[in-house]
């Protein structure tokens, strides 16, 4: 291969529009631009949604809603939901091979909803006042 040979993809290349060319070009005269007006002219220009003055559509539309970013990463698991995790160390990581949080989950938060059967360490998940409570009277831990 030569770098004095190397060609664009076959179809890849347009050929630009030849405006202004006759009637006959079907792009004459006004070259496809309409008869005067703000977009006819040379340098004409206004900002995508203006709307002649009147006041835009996105502006006359009230703000609602806030839809945060990490919720989608984040989940609850109730404290009666660790009676379900057959290894003694409750992670990220065990609540997932138990099926009890989603793939692309990153935060766990454990909340007071339950009782609690059995002794669990909790490791690396953020914890509730009442679920630290529940947790600590089975005899068991929490930590980070």
């Amino acid at each position: 291969m030569f770098l004095n040979t190397i060609q664009p993809a076959p179809g890849s290349k347009t050929a630009p529009k030849r405006l202004g060319r006759g009637i006959a070009s079907g792009k004459g005269k006004t070259c496809g631009k309409g008869h005067k007006g703000q977009k006819a002219r040379a340098g004409g220009y206004h900002k995508v949604g203006f709307e002649g003055g009147q006041m835009p559509l996105q502006r006359r539309m009230p703000k609602s809603g806030f839809r945060s970013r990490k919720a989608l990463v984040s989940e609850e698991i109730r404290v009666s939901d660790l009676n379900k995790v057959t290894d003694n160390i409750v992670s990220l990581q065990t609540l997932l091979e138990t099926g009890l949080i989603r793939n692309d989950t990153k935060f766990v938060k454990i909340i007071a909803y339950g009782s609690l059967e059995r002794v669990v360490n909790v490791r690396g998940l953020s914890v509730s006042t009442g679920a630290r409570k529940i947790i600590e009277n089975a005899g068991g831990t929490v930590e980070g």
